[in-house]
């Protein structure tokens, strides 16, 4: 028999939301996995019936055993890389909340793939899970990552009979602390490695997922997020703008994407003459399939191949102390007023005693 939640202590969960990845590097599984993601109606807004003949004719049967292989050059001992990364933040997050605020309960979900939404949100419920947070891994909010996210976690808790109560960090792409993280991160990178010689020419760029244009001209903020974003980050390196440039990767499809195009830039500058490129993913928290074999790879390989000399990618956040303390500080900022410490053992006895009597109460009266 279950214990009466309401006898239990009642504890805060902080849910990490990210976008997902195969279980493996196979063909098989990187179909299921492409299969859930591109059927969700936020990431491609074709007409459903059109789209499902161009994904199982076309999509699926072409792009699972090309991506397998991408998957496979940049998979680790571990697993996936997006999925390591991920889990280290989340425990990264654990811990700096463990002591303080013993009530506080840390975990990771994917919006496509496991861990999936739904087995972790039940881990939740079993946990007594009374205050919910959802702290997306999506810097930059787009109906295509983050609202889709949201999607799923409401679509479960519209199940539930006792719901928690519930809050979520839209986008943190101006916060102070993630841009600092990133400043840090580049400033380590260069430090080990050398600064670019921007006065010779060097650029800094900063690749952003990128997305159709339609969805820029329905509404979509990520646009303006990104470029906001690397411009604070700009600023905080002390760059000249004329240093840095922002650029958008992973076009996917014949549509017109949000510009300038990451792969075309690289060659452009290549073509020009500038001798070095430094490539970071401010959009990225974790390294994964885009960051690793597009970025890291393919970008270094069009680079040298249209006459670039030096072409250095500087990894993501990943599991790096700076960014979890920015996640933290983002967390507190949105658990303003909910309780951080768990209820003492005699609060919950004089609740298990008020409980008792009103039980009795009822039982008297009929």
């Amino acid at each position: 028999m279950k214990t009466n939640p309401h006898l239990r202590p009642s504890r805060t969960g902080i849910l990490l939301l990210n976008l997902g990845t195969p279980d493996a590097p196979t063909r098989a599984a990187v179909r299921a996995y492409l299969k859930q993601f591109l059927s969700d109606p936020r990431v491609v807004e074709i007409p459903r019936l059109i789209w499902w003949f161009i994904l199982h004719g076309i999509i699926l049967p072409i792009r699972s055993g090309a991506s397998a292989k991408k998957y496979a050059s940049i998979w680790l001992k571990e697993g996936s890389p997006l999925l390591v990364y991920s889990m280290a933040q989340a425990r990264g997050l654990q811990e700096r909340f463990q002591h303080p605020n013993p009530n506080i309960v840390v975990d990771l979900a994917m919006r496509y793939g496991k861990p999936a939404i739904a087995e972790v949100l039940k881990k939740f419920q079993e946990e007594n899970i009374e205050r919910l947070l959802l702290l997306p891994l999506y810097p930059q909010y787009s109906a295509t990552t983050s609202a889709s996210s949201f999607d799923e976690v409401f679509s479960i808790l519209k199940t539930w009979r006792n719901q928690p109560e519930l809050r979520i960090v839209k986008h943190y792409h101006d916060v102070p602390a993630y841009i600092d993280s990133l400043r840090q991160q580049i400033e380590s990178y260069w430090e080990k490695n050398g600064r670019p010689n921007f006065a010779g020419g060097a650029k800094l760029m900063m690749s952003f997922h990128g997305l159709p244009k339609r969805n820029l001209m329905q509404g979509d903020p990520y646009h303006c997020e990104c470029l906001k974003t690397g411009r604070l980050l700009g600023e905080a390196l002390g760059l000249d703008p004329a240093h840095y440039i922002v650029t958008f990767q992973s076009r996917f499809g014949r549509a017109e994407w949000l510009k300038p195009y990451t792969a075309l830039m690289i060659e452009e500058l290549a073509k020009q003459g500038c001798p070095q490129i430094d490539i970071v993913c401010p959009g990225f928290p974790a390294d994964c399939l885009e960051t690793l074999e597009e970025i890291a790879m393919e970008g270094q390989e069009i680079f040298h191949e249209h006459g670039g000399s030096e072409y250095r990618y500087i990894p993501c956040l990943n599991d790096d102390p700076n960014f979890i303390h920015a996640l933290q500080t983002i967390a507190l900022d949105h658990m303003q007023g909910w309780p951080n410490t768990l209820e003492s053992q005699a609060t919950l006895e004089q609740r298990a005693q008020r409980a008792t009597q009103a039980e009795a109460t009822v039982s008297a009266k009929h």
